[in-house]
């Protein structure tokens, strides 16, 4: 099975600017079941410079520099992926003793997961929702990291919301609605609060539809001795599969963001996205 992946993201500046150098965090990571087997990236205003880099956390970024001054930011990517048959539950937990809530990291992999284990004060109401999903998960580690992805999915309501930082934990929580970062970053705390080290992903997401409309899109990944880096998806209900196409995967949202960078400049910008997702 091949897909192919257009994302095209467009900044119109209302006066010319002069851009500095700028991140951008389009290129789908290689995984043993899913194969990037072509990408390209165009950038206009044309780039002085571009070299791909590798950040603190092993994602891919491309790193492109400017000269002069402009009144737009064009940003056309390219995927073309192959992907394998998955099974999400082909695996075993080692040691045994991760089975089951509460567990202990060993010191070396404590100091590795360390970013992805810091905690927010989360509400009274949402911990006893979490403690809920525990109770009724048997304190099973990975029934509760699926019994509350699905909780979440049934009772909270996904929003698109374009742009923006995700909200608190506990402002989700309380309006009972978000986007797909607003419950991707609910969930990592909830997961933290139990001493679970969880991280925030950044991609694709390709599902059937009659009317194909996609967006970039936010998950959860756990990390589990003897899985990995379990993946989740609080606005499905779903554990991840080989149509979950991570781009960025950090312990901070901010770090996922499919551009970065700053404008010299007092201009205002607006943006527009197009993402296409084709099966062949």
């Amino acid at each position: 099975m091949n897909f192919t992946l257009v994302h095209q993201t467009e900044y119109l500046f209302s006066d010319e600017v002069f851009l500095e150098p700028h991140y951008f965090r389009f290129r789908p990571k290689q995984t043993p079941f899913i194969e990037l087997k072509r990408f390209s990236i165009s950038v206009q205003s044309a780039s002085q410079g571009h070299s791909v880099v590798e950040d603190e956390e092993q994602n891919t970024i491309d790193l492109c520099w400017f000269d002069g001054m402009t009144t737009k930011l064009t940003v056309f990517a390219e995927s073309h992926l192959q992907i394998k048959d998955y099974n999400p539950f082909n695996f075993i937990i080692h040691p045994d003793s991760f089975n089951s809530i509460p567990f202990t990291y060993s010191e070396h992999q404590f100091q590795t997961l360390y970013a992805c284990l810091q905690k927010s004060v989360l509400a009274p109401s949402l911990i006893a929702f979490s403690d809920k999903a525990l109770e009724q998960s048997a304190f099973n580690t990975v029934a509760f990291v699926s019994n509350l992805t699905a909780k979440i999915h049934q009772q909270f309501v996904v929003e698109y919301r374009e742009s923006g930082a995700p909200l608190l934990p506990n402002e989700t929580f309380e309006r009972k609605t978000g986007s797909c970062r607003d419950l991707s970053w609910m969930q990592i705390n909830v997961f933290r609060h139990y001493g679970i080290a969880a991280r925030f992903v950044s991609g694709y997401f390709y599902f059937e539809v009659e009317t194909p409309s996609y967006e970039l899109h936010a998950w959860v990944e756990v990390f589990i001795p003897g899985i990995g880096w379990l993946g989740c998806d609080p606005s499905h209900g779903i554990l991840t599969g080989n149509t979950h196409f991570s781009v960025a995967c950090s312990a901070i949202p901010e770090n996922t963001m499919p551009v970065t960078g700053a404008i010299r400049g007092s201009a205002t910008s607006q943006m527009t996205t197009t993402l296409n997702i084709t099966k062949e």
